[in-house]
């Protein structure tokens, strides 16, 4: 109340976001596996997935052939979400991601729709996460993975010692 009030001219001047803002969903293809546990998890079910099996050969001689699901549509309507975040969370590939990108609004509420192309599109728009605290504790698993490490390069050490 003491301070004087400063008007944003939008449209000429960007907004400074704060870091975790939260404008749309983006999607990184790749990761996606279509487990279908974003959508199942949606509160609101409005992401639609489509998928077929595709039969990859094997990948050594005298290996079987596998399948895996393929990705053929990948939308998320706007109009429904109520940007909770759940399907970000449930996502265990990492595939779906926050990006503060706020400027998609429509003149029709069917255009909200907005298909994987799109949604890639917005996946570039994410930040890169925040830097790890240096004065935090490591992981268990590095901390684990690293005593291993130096265990088996002390063993592969003494027996060189005792042969010169």
């Amino acid at each position: 109340m003491t301070r004087k009030t400063v008007t944003e001219q939008y449209p000429d001047a960007q907004p400074e976001l704060p870091p975790r803002t939260r404008g749309v969903i983006g999607l990184f293809e790749e990761n996606c596996t279509v487990c279908m546990l974003c959508a199942r998890e949606c509160p609101d079910w409005c992401i639609y997935i489509d998928s077929h099996k595709e039969t990859v050969p094997p990948a050594a001689p005298g290996g079987r052939e596998r399948s895996r699901n393929v990705l053929d549509r990948f939308a998320i309507d706007f109009s429904l979400c109520m940007y909770c975040g759940i399907c970000i969370e449930v996502c265990p590939f990492d595939a779906l991601f926050w990006s503060p990108e706020f400027e998609y609004a429509e003149t029709d509420i069917r255009d909200l729709t907005h298909e994987r192309d799109k949604l890639r599109e917005w996946m570039w728009t994410v930040p890169a996460p925040p830097a790890l605290d240096p004065a935090a504790e490591e992981p268990k698993e590095i901390a684990a993975a690293r005593k291993t490490a130096e265990k088996l390069a002390a063993a592969q050490a003494e027996p060189g010692e005792g042969a010169s």
